[in-house]
């Protein structure tokens, strides 16, 4: 099912150069996110939850926790603290390309969760949707 919507998602979304699109996929373990200009076929930007810091040990990963979002009564924990992070992470990446608009490509997953906490992590890191 997922993949289908991803199809139906993908013939709709188009990344340009002055526009890229940014791509999600998510795994049952980790979070990857891509800045991909279509017209080239070429990834401008990547990140995932590999390249924070202490990724290499799972305990070390899980130690992220507790990162505050404005206007949420709780803490975000777990895999979808470190989402928002890879967002944060992403947009860092993209702005130093000189990349500040974006097309957003769910990949056919629905925006709730860890998918939602990368593109609010994004969104407070500087990219425009």
């Amino acid at each position: 099912m997922r993949y289908s919507r991803h199809k139906r998602v993908r013939a709709k979304i188009f990344g340009t150069a002055r526009v890229p699109r940014l791509c999600v996929f998510r795994s049952s373990k980790h979070i990857y996110v891509q800045v991909i200009d279509d017209e080239k076929s070429k990834t401008l930007a990547q990140a995932s939850d590999f390249e924070l810091k202490n990724t290499s040990n799972r305990n070390d990963r899980h130690n992220l926790k507790q990162e505050k979002k404005e206007g949420t009564p709780k803490p975000l924990t777990g895999k979808v603290a470190v989402a928002y992070k890879v967002g944060k992470l992403i947009a860092e990446k993209a702005l130093q390309k000189k990349i500040k608009k974006v097309v957003f490509d769910r990949g056919g997953y629905k925006y709730h969760g860890r998918v939602k906490a990368l593109a609010e992590g994004a969104r407070k890191g500087g990219l425009k949707f």
